[in-house]
C-alpha cells in the first residue's frame, strides 16, 4: 500500500479531525479535511496547530473543502464527524464512494448502522484513546491516552492491517483489534459516565479520579451498562471498566469533554449513541429497569443541551450534520 497515493478524506472539522489531518500530512499523507455544514464552500489551504501535553507544537497546512464539492470520492474516508449526521451522511455518501474503505472514529454505540444498511462494502470502527480540544487562538489541545484501536466492520484482515498501516503515526497511534465490539461496548460505557455527569456537574474529566462522590455514582452507571452488555453477549467485568475510567480521568485531567464542550457552544450532542442507545438496547431485551440511572444521568444532559440549544438557535440548522 502506497501511504502517500493513498487520499485520505477526514469528514468532520472538530478538534480530532483537525488534530489527525495534521499528524497525516507531517507524515507525507494526502488529506483534505471535508465539511458539510457550508455546502457552497471554496475549497482552500488553512493552518492548523496542534500542542502536545509536553508543550511540543506541531503545525501543518491542509487542504479543506467540502463532500459535495467532489462528484467521487476515492481514497480512505475518516469519520470525525457527531454521529448524529451519519444517516444524512450515509444516503449523501453512498454514490460517491464506490469501494473506498470507510473508518469510523466516533464515540457511541451503533454508530456504524446506516453505512451497513446503506452497504458500503467496507468499514472499519475505531476507538478513540486520545483527548482533543480547541484552545487558545484555535490551537487544538491534543494528548493520547494509548493507541486507538480499529477493528473490522465489514472488510477483511488483510484491509484492516492497510488501514492501520495508513492512518498510524507517531502522535496519533492505531493498531488493530480482533474484538472490536468488546472495546466498542466498554469505551461506551466510559463515555456514558464521562459525556453526562462531567457536563451537569460543569466538570473536567479529573472529576472521578479526585471525587469519591462522583467515582461512586460512576460505579453504579458502569456497573447498570456491564450487565447490559453480558445481557448481550459481551463479556465485561465492571472493575475493569472502572478501572479504565480512572486512568482516562488521571491521564486527561483538566480536560473537558466534548458533550461538555457542545453544551457550552450552543452546538447538538451524541447522547443517541451513548446513554439513550443503551436504555434502547436495554428495553430490546425486557430489561428496561437495568438502565434507570444511565437513562436518568442521559435526560438530564439532553435537559443541559436543549436550554443551550434555545440560546445558540445559529447551531442547530438542520443542514449542520457535519459539525
Amino acid at each position: 500500500m502506497d501511504l502517500t497515493s493513498n487520499h485520505i478524506y477526514i469528514i468532520g472539522a472538530g478538534a480530532i479531525g483537525k488534530a489527525l489531518a495534521v499528524f497525516l500530512q507531517l507524515s507525507g499523507r494526502k488529506v483534505t479535511i471535508l465539511r458539510g455544514s457550508i455546502p457552497e464552500a471554496e475549497t482552500r489551504t488553512e493552518l492548523f496547530n496542534v500542542q502536545m501535553p509536553d508543550g511540543s507544537w506541531h503545525e501543518a497546512e491542509v487542504t479543506v473543502s467540502t463532500w459535495q464539492a467532489f462528484p467521487r470520492l476515492s481514497g480512505t474516508l475518516v469519520l470525525t464527524n457527531k454521529s448524529f449526521g451519519n444517516e444524512q451522511l450515509a444516503v449523501a455518501l453512498k454514490d460517491k464512494t464506490g469501494h473506498s474503505p470507510i473508518v469510523l472514529l466516533q464515540n457511541g454505540l451503533g454508530v456504524e448502522k446506516p453505512f451497513l444498511k446503506h452497504g458500503f462494502p467496507e468499514m472499519y470502527r475505531c476507538v478513540l484513546f486520545v483527548t482533543s480540544q480547541v484552545g487558545e487562538g484555535s490551537a487544538i489541545a491534543f494528548k493520547p491516552v494509548a493507541p486507538s484501536p480499529i477493528g473490522i466492520e465489514r472488510g477483511s484482515h488483510d484491509g484492516l492491517q492497510r488501514i492501520v498501516r495508513l492512518l498510524d503515526t507517531p502522535h496519533f497511534a492505531f493498531k488493530s483489534e480482533a474484538d472490536i465490539a468488546g472495546t466498542v461496548w466498554k469505551k461506551a460505557i466510559i463515555n456514558c459516565v464521562f459525556n453526562t455527569i462531567c457536563p451537569l456537574l460543569d466538570a473536567d474529566n479529573g472529576l472521578f479520579h479526585r471525587s469519591s462522590a462522583a467515582l461512586a455514582i460512576a460505579r453504579r452507571v458502569i456497573s447498570e451498562c456491564v450487565m447490559l452488555a453480558n445481557a448481550r453477549g459481551i463479556g465485561l467485568a465492571a472493575g475493569d471498566v472502572v478501572q479504565k475510567l480512572l486512568e482516562i480521568s488521571r491521564s486527561s485531567d483538566g480536560q473537558i469533554i466534548s458533550t461538555l464542550q457542545d453544551i457550552r457552544a450552543g452546538r447538538r450532542t451524541e447522547l443517541d449513541t451513548l446513554n439513550f442507545e443503551m436504555v434502547r438496547q436495554a428495553e430490546a431485551l425486557g430489561l428496561s429497569e437495568l438502565t434507570r440511572e444511565t437513562g436518568l444521568l442521559g435526560e438530564l444532559t439532553r435537559l443541559k443541551e436543549d436550554i443551550s440549544l434555545k440560546t445558540h438557535p445559529e447551531n442547530h440548522l438542520p443542514t449542520d450534520i457535519l459539525p
